[in-house]
């Protein structure tokens, strides 16, 4: 009995269908993994600094972060909270807004006033993006808003670009 000669009929083939599932189910999944973690930045030309402090965020933390264009308006994961435009013959145009900063006040960790002290505020900071054309008035107004009562958000931080260098001979 020859046990060395092949079948030809009972060679097996590899069925390579399951191997491009998973292939392309990662690819989905990184796809929408990726897409999440930029719902919160908006295409922006942000105003450049000689130096700034390298923006490190603790990724255990959902940090609030509001864009505002040079347009005005205040988006906070890709919606439109406020449009100067559109919201400013409205009674309370900030409405929205003070709703988000109230509620991300109250989602971050908090820390007494002073030592001691029974006044408790929000410890995390909010990450405030502008464009560089955008008027002053309009990101006044969001710190005016981080002031108010049931808010009082008291780390504020601006994003800002950094000139790259050019060491290049």
């Amino acid at each position: 009995m020859n046990l060395s000669s092949s079948d030809p009929e009972t060679d097996m083939e590899m069925d390579m269908t399951p191997m491009i599932d998973v292939v392309f189910l990662l690819i989905i999944f990184f796809m929408i993994i990726t897409d999440m973690t930029q719902k919160d930045l908006e295409e922006l030309e942000l105003p450049m600094a000689i130096t700034a402090v390298e923006d490190k965020p603790d990724p255990d933390t959902l940090r609030p972060i509001i864009n505002i264009p040079h347009t005005g308006r205040i988006i906070v994961r890709q919606v439109h909270m406020y449009d100067p435009e559109t919201d400013d013959g409205k009674p309370e145009p900030y409405a929205e807004v003070k709703r988000y900063l109230a509620t991300a006040a109250e989602l971050m960790p908090q820390e007494p006033l002073a030592e001691g002290s029974s006044i408790m505020l929000p410890d995390d900071p909010l990450l405030v993006r502008a464009d560089e054309s955008t008027l002053f008035k309009h990101i006044q107004k969001v710190l005016e808003l981080c002031g108010q009562e049931g808010i009082q958000i008291w780390k504020v931080q601006l994003a800002v670009a950094v000139p790259e260098d050019d060491d290049s001979p």
